[in-house]
């Protein structure tokens, strides 16, 4: 063989291995219609809204209508919470303990959307009764498409305040 053949052979051989490649590849993906980011916002921050009245209301039920039945719920030095049941009896055990009368506050400041989730970073602040922040941090909430709407699949919180030094 000429190497004149035996190169035209090698495109050859590399020309229909390309094409074949390409007629092999996989469909693009559709592409996710447009979402309206602002109404988007409004509605988790509705949420979030209604999540801190029902905990200073010390309102189990309430707060636990945030999450999925299936929620993983993440804290500071404690084994994660997993189902609305563990999560709700916890939250009520808190809240009976509860005597400073903390207002909870709550503000969507991110919001990442997938086909069938979201992923929120926010921010929290706790008050005292005379209005001075006590605490205050910031928050992942993990959202699944339940219906019609959105419930909290997954989510952590944590302090941004300075832990205090532990007594000598």
């Amino acid at each position: 063989m000429t190497r004149t053949f035996q190169t035209t052979a090698l495109l050859f051989a590399a020309s229909i291995t390309l094409l074949a490649a390409c007629n092999n590849a996989p469909a693009p993906a559709e592409t996710a219609p447009a979402v309206d980011m602002a109404a988007l916002t409004a509605q988790v921050q509705a949420m979030e809204d209604a999540y801190a009245a029902a905990s200073a209301a010390k309102d189990a039920d309430a707060v636990v209508a945030y999450y999925a039945d299936d929620v993983v719920s993440y804290s500071h030095e404690k084994e994660p919470l997993q189902g609305k049941a563990a999560l709700r009896a916890s939250l009520a055990e808190r809240m009976a303990k509860d005597s400073l009368g903390r207002t909870p506050s709550f503000k969507v400041l991110e919001l990442f959307v997938g086909n069938d989730h979201i992923t929120e970073i926010g921010s929290w602040s706790d008050t005292d009764q005379s209005g001075a922040v006590v605490d205050y941090g910031t928050y992942f909430s993990v959202f699944k498409k339940n219906g019609s709407g959105w419930a909290c699949i997954r989510d952590i919180a944590v302090s941004g305040k300075p832990k205090a030094a532990p007594a000598q």
